[in-house]
């Protein structure tokens, strides 16, 4: 399989980003961000996905974290889009169950093309230190829309927003991991009948 290396760069009157990804990486992450809890939670997929992520962005944090959750979001997915091409060789479907102490979450992905957010998560907190955990959301949407991806994720049990969150994503890299992993029965070709992703 050839290298599986992306750079995108996202310029806005709102974000200024730079994510680089190496989907057969080491694990590691360098960000800087100014958003320390979403640094914390993307150390989760780089680490669980087993991907090295590097992203610098310069937002407007001065209004709140919206718009670079978001934009990092997007730009993530279209990173993951540009290094996967067009998807020959991969297992395409990957899930986690992830456990924390008393939280479980379960996520799903399908590199289907078709993007699709399907996130069921009641977190017993509306924010973990100073992040608005109304944003993954939107950091998950982001990703789907750019990435092509369909994506269900359940909070199955929590009752610590911390641990909530952290299963989430730790989940979410292991269910990465496995779909973008080359599938050697596959020899090369594209999980679908159809031929395309």
């Amino acid at each position: 399989m050839a290298e599986r290396i992306a750079e995108v760069h996202r310029n806005t009157s709102e974000t200024k980003i730079q994510v680089r990804i190496n989907l057969d990486g080491e694990g590691k992450l360098s960000a800087n961000t100014g958003v320390p809890f979403l640094e914390h939670m993307m150390d989760q997929i780089a680490r669980h996905g087993v991907i090295d992520i590097d992203v610098d962005c310069d937002g407007d944090l001065h209004i709140d974290d919206h718009h670079t959750v978001e934009d990092i979001g997007i730009t993530l997915g279209q990173a993951f889009a540009q290094a996967l091409g067009n998807k020959a060789g991969i297992r395409r479907y990957g899930h986690a169950y992830v456990p924390l102490d008393e939280a479980l979450s379960r996520v799903v992905i399908d590199f289907s093309g078709r993007p699709g957010l399907f996130m069921q998560c009641e977190f017993t907190r509306g924010n973990i230190g100073r992040f608005d955990t109304q944003l993954f959301w939107e950091f998950f949407q982001g990703f789907v829309n750019h990435a092509g991806a369909t994506l269900h994720i359940d909070s199955l049990k929590g009752f610590n927003a911390h641990h909530q969150a952290e299963t989430i994503f730790k989940a979410f890299g292991r269910a990465v991991r496995m779909a973008v992993e080359e599938d050697e029965r596959m020899g090369g070709r594209i999980a679908s009948t159809k031929g395309s992703l």
